[in-house]
């Protein structure tokens, strides 16, 4: 327990011991996943499951610092958990090189506590929510572009999902843009402290509430939601 002598002097031994039996989702290894990785090894979670289909490519070193330069070309997830276990052996990692789709999502999320939301499609971002919602998983939402980034925590039958909040989003857009590392940074901070409460059972989680940052006025409100009565899963859900 050394190692988490910090964290003992805030959480005690008994909050130490949630994180070290918790068992997260890292939905993505890129960006927002990077500092979520770093946060969480540092927190001593014991598990860490980490999902990503893609390749490191240079354009990702400015934003995905725990992925090293002779790593370009190397699967995420490897590089993901080469960073990990040099860090924090402690951690079991367990990984999965695909892409998230309906028919396979149910069986990988339903093995986690929890589930962070790190991915940069939005047609990946629904399938997590709509599995979460199925297997009552909290689903912790980030978004990031340019200046400005999102988080949101998702308890399901209890809060607005994201098809409450994007009704009409198109899950079929895909737009490259630019963003800095400092961006990606706070917004996964924030959603690797958002999971940390959960675990720990703290409160003011950011339920129905959806934490927005602006990098460049560096300002950051809060739009309290609601569920959306005519969503099409919320709906379909017991309360």
């Amino acid at each position: 327990m050394n190692r988490y002598n910090r964290n003992i002097l805030m959480i005690e031994e008994s909050g130490q011991q949630k994180l070290l039996n918790s068992k997260i989702l890292i939905a993505g290894a890129g960006g927002l996943g990077s500092t979520v990785i770093v946060n969480l090894a540092s927190l001593g979670i014991g598990k860490l499951g980490i999902i990503d289909n893609d390749k490191l490519d240079i354009t990702n070193l400015n934003r995905q610092y725990i992925h090293k330069f002779e790593n370009i070309g190397k699967d995420k997830v490897d590089s993901a958990e080469e960073w990990i276990k040099s860090f924090n052996p402690d951690i079991e990692v367990e990984k999965f090189k695909l892409r998230l789709n309906e028919d396979n999502a149910e069986s990988i999320i339903s093995k986690f506590d929890l589930v962070i939301d790190c991915f940069d499609s939005y047609a990946s971002k629904f399938i997590l929510n709509d599995i979460c919602n199925k297997l009552k998983k909290p689903l912790i939402h980030g978004g990031v572009m340019e200046y400005s980034g999102q988080v949101l925590t998702i308890f399901p039958e209890k809060s607005a999902c994201l098809r409450c909040i994007f009704p009409d989003a198109n899950l079929d857009a895909y737009v490259v843009k630019g963003i800095i590392s400092p961006t990606v940074s706070v917004i996964a901070s924030l959603q690797a402290m958002e999971a940390a409460k959960v675990i720990l059972g703290e409160d003011n989680l950011l339920i129905d509430k959806l934490l927005t940052y602006n990098g460049k006025l560096q300002e950051f409100k809060k739009i309290n939601l609601t569920k959306n009565q005519a969503c099409p899963l919320c709906s379909t859900l017991k309360v």
